[in-house]
């Protein structure tokens, strides 16, 4: 049994995106901890919602959860690779605007709504941890493709790139990071020929809050892949 170690005794999770694959693992995972005594759950279904493409409702609900803050742990595990009317591009002549608004903004633009409001809801010694994916990494970009996908990535580890120095002046000892899952069983992975290489979800939420949980303050911002290697932006 998973049990987390650096937030101490009786801490407090929160996981938005609890509805996906890994979201669900995450919450399992935490729920079973005994050193949890909260876990609460974020999505577009749960009794407070918020939806990533609806800005006011991340705000009413970050404003819904501070008589419950600080909160210790905090993980954003939502994301978008493709749905009806929106595919990962294979070339430019591939790219949708409607589609490109689509990806970025619930891979980019409602996570840095997410950390502007729940942030402040953060222990002055926990962590916060935003699913990315090796993609969205620059420097490792060898095939090409999946224009949106990879820029939204792209931008959301800046986004915590610049959120953690700022978070550093408030609280030095708080962690905010960038996480690669790898391929996990779920939906978002399950169209493409990398599934059948794919982890079950409670595998890899298990990695990913291991690596959380190892963490030190002078980790936050960085960029690292389930098995705690720093990936290059």
């Amino acid at each position: 049994m998973l049990q987390l170690t650096s937030f101490g005794s009786g801490y407090r999770a929160l996981v938005i995106g609890s509805s996906g694959a890994l979201g669900q693992a995450f919450c399992q995972h935490l729920s079973r901890d005994p050193s949890c005594i909260l876990v609460t759950e974020l999505g577009r279904a749960t009794d407070i919602p918020l939806d990533l493409e609806e800005p006011d409702s991340i705000v009413s609900a970050a404003a819904s959860l501070s008589n419950q803050a600080p909160f210790h742990l905090i993980l954003l595990a939502s994301g978008l690779l493709h749905r009806a009317n929106v595919e990962p591009e294979k070339s430019l002549k591939a790219i949708d605007p409607d589609a490109l608004q689509a990806v970025f903004q619930v891979n980019a633009l409602g996570p840095a709504i997410v950390l502007r409001e729940f942030l402040p809801l953060l222990d002055s010694q926990g962590a916060m941890a935003v699913m990315s994916a090796r993609v969205g990494s620059i420097g490792d970009n060898r095939l090409g493709g999946w224009y949106a996908y990879r820029a939204s990535k792209a931008a959301l580890n800046m986004m915590v790139k610049t959120a953690s120095i700022e978070l550093a002046r408030r609280a030095p000892k708080a962690r905010l990071l960038s996480l690669h899952p790898g391929t996990v069983q779920s939906n978002l992975s399950r169209p493409f020929r990398s599934a059948t290489a794919a982890r079950p979800a409670a595998q890899a939420a298990e990695e990913l809050l291991h690596v959380i949980d190892r963490s030190l303050p002078r980790d936050s911002g960085g960029f690292f892949a389930y098995d705690g290697e720093p990936i290059e932006w």
